[in-house]
């Protein structure tokens, strides 16, 4: 089969107002990008709010990611392309932007594969309309105005040691973790240390995602905890007097991007965030319009159901004009081994008590997802290596206990390697037996939300904090944030902590490191384990492979 890049470069694109025209749009509500990307303006967002019209919303998760791979985004496009051009049903695909940090580093991109992808991959995977690049702008402008602030008269005496924004970066660079600025004479400025973070891992990112127009995204900004005083007061981004121009920097971005998939589904691909450091779901704008302009609407949470799942349903549903109707676990016979023997070398052989034994891990995500009295479906992606004795017994395992599971190649085949698997969704969005009940009430302290999501979803037996997640925990109480929703970072690759642990590990504790507030996103975020905000780059990245010829053909991308 064609690579990725290959299949993508030899699909025509429609002209990306014809796009939108199946779903109501016409060319006054879009900001061009050139012939096949456009934003949505604030004329259409708006009189598409007034339209009391919802479809029906379905959220695509999967089991615990692997180097094996399973697919998500491409069952969610494939998926959409299915109930859209074989069930002929009004559908719109929301999804997340891709990061050039793991496009060029080792993680690739976010636009799907085979059959099942939205184009321009390129654009997509690169600088697409340049929401990041001006995410990154805003993030260091931010930064550069703190320190300005300390340089020129530092009224409020913020104390330099104790900022806590986090420079920005779009790119997988491991030596910016930690850094000294303002080095040498008093003119470069004040010496402190500071670090930097992933453009997507920044609160920035969550909040353009979060945000529902431009007044909301300046409260937002301006409610940013920048640090603290020597005299131990905070600080909010709304006393220095910012948010003006942070918000100006990110207006266009705020924007929701309309593009197609190879079968012209429309797809809207807005915002970042990283499932295991945030919350893992592509704007609420962006999910919000598409409910209002279709009868079904597609949308991806990150990593696993543990992560991305756990937060779409506990905390970014409460963001949305209505919450699943239906929710799709992704497995693969392949991955499920891998929970197995923990190694990739014979997942090309028949193995079915690999297989027995590597489905607890898929049995907990689907038992999650049932958990919030949402609809579940698993849909087994095939791959090629996969024999019939391996799926039948998948199948199996997954409907005895009771959830439905249809087999699906939407990689090779389109929207047609699973037309009974869109019936059966399409169904089950319909059923009206959705009725959401969170893991934690929202009355909770930040420590019954945390040991909540530990033991119910993670199936951890005890809750651990470290001397400094104490001390923190203490700070938010005196500033009353400690009932804020909890976004707990994570590995995607365990329940637990340690990414070592696969399968469905049980008797274990979590090791909370730290608890970070962030206000403007209006969520604590809680760090356990090993979790990094800036990935670095493997021996052999991506880049290595990534070329483009003279006449700006783009070769390597997947």
């Amino acid at each position: 089969m064609k690579s990725d890049i290959q299949i993508a470069q030899e699909t025509k694109e429609l002209p990306i107002t014809e796009i939108a025209s199946h779903v109501g749009l016409n060319q006054d509500d879009l900001e061009l990008y050139g012939y096949d990307k456009a934003k949505i303006n604030w004329k259409a967002i708006k009189k598409a709010r007034q339209n009391k019209h919802l479809g029906k919303l379905i959220l695509v998760t999967s089991i615990s990611p692997t180097p094996a791979g399973e697919g998500k985004s491409t069952i969610t496009i494939g998926l959409g392309d299915a109930i859209n051009n074989q069930l002929h049903k009004k559908t719109m695909i929301a999804l997340r932007e891709p990061s050039m940090g793991p496009v060029f580093g080792l993680k690739g991109g976010a636009t799907g594969g085979g059959m099942a992808q939205i184009i321009p991959m390129e654009d997509i995977n690169l600088h697409f309309t340049g929401d990041m690049h001006a995410l990154t702008a805003a993030i260091d402008t931010l930064a550069a105005l703190v320190d300005n602030y300390i340089y020129q008269d530092n009224e409020l005496n913020l104390d330099p040691d104790r900022i806590l924004l986090k420079r920005g970066i779009d790119v997988n660079d491991r030596a910016l973790r930690k850094i000294t600025v303002g080095e040498g004479s008093k003119f470069n400025g004040i010496e402190h240390n500071s670090s930097f973070a992933i453009t997507v891992a920044n609160e920035l990112m969550a909040i353009l995602c979060l945000a529902t127009d431009i007044d909301d995204l300046k409260a937002r900004i301006g409610d940013i905890l920048v640090g603290y005083t020597k005299e131990d007061k905070p600080v909010y981004v709304k006393e220095l007097g910012f948010e003006g121009a942070i918000a100006a920097l990110l207006s266009t971005a705020l924007k929701p991007n309309l593009v197609q998939t190879l079968e012209h589904t429309p797809a809207l691909v807005h915002g970042g965030p990283f499932a295991n450091i945030a919350h893992g779901a592509n704007s609420v704008m962006a999910t919000n319009l598409a409910l209002h302009l279709s009868d079904y609407t597609l949308t991806e949470a990150g990593f696993g159901s543990d992560l991305g799942g756990q937060k779409f349903m506990d905390f970014v549903s409460k963001h949305l004009d209505k919450t699943p109707d239906a929710s799709v676990v992704v497995a693969t016979v392949r991955a499920l081994k891998y929970q197995s023997l923990k190694s990739t070398d014979d997942l090309d052989e028949e193995n079915l008590d690999a297989l027995r034994d590597g489905f607890k891990n898929l049995e907990r995500h689907m038992n999650n997802m049932r958990s919030y009295n949402v609809p579940v479906i698993v849909l087994i992606n095939r791959f090629t290596t996969d024999t019939d004795a391996e799926l039948d017994l998948l199948k199996q395992l997954v409907e005895a206990q009771d959830i439905q599971a249809e087999i699906v190649n939407y990689h090779d085949a389109g929207s047609k390697g699973g037309i009974e698997a869109a019936q059966a969704v399409v169904d089950l969005a319909d059923s009206g037996k959705a009725h959401l009940t969170s893991t934690y009430n929202e009355d909770d302290d930040v420590k019954t939300k945390i040991e909540k999501v530990a033991r119910h979803i993670y199936h951890a037996s005890n809750v651990e904090y470290s001397e400094k997640a104490e001390k923190q925990i203490k700070e938010l109480e005196t500033l009353r944030k400690d009932k804020l929703p909890v976004i707990i970072a994570k590995t995607q690759y365990s329940f637990s902590d340690d990414k070592k642990q696969l399968g469905a590990p049980t008797d274990f504790t979590l090791h909370v490191k730290g608890i970070n507030l962030k206000n403007g996103a209006h969520f604590i975020v809680v760090t356990t384990g090993h979790v990094l905000d800036m990935p670095g780059l493997p021996k052999h990245p991506a880049a290595l492979d990534i070329d483009v010829d003279n006449d700006g053909k783009i070769s390597g991308l997947f």
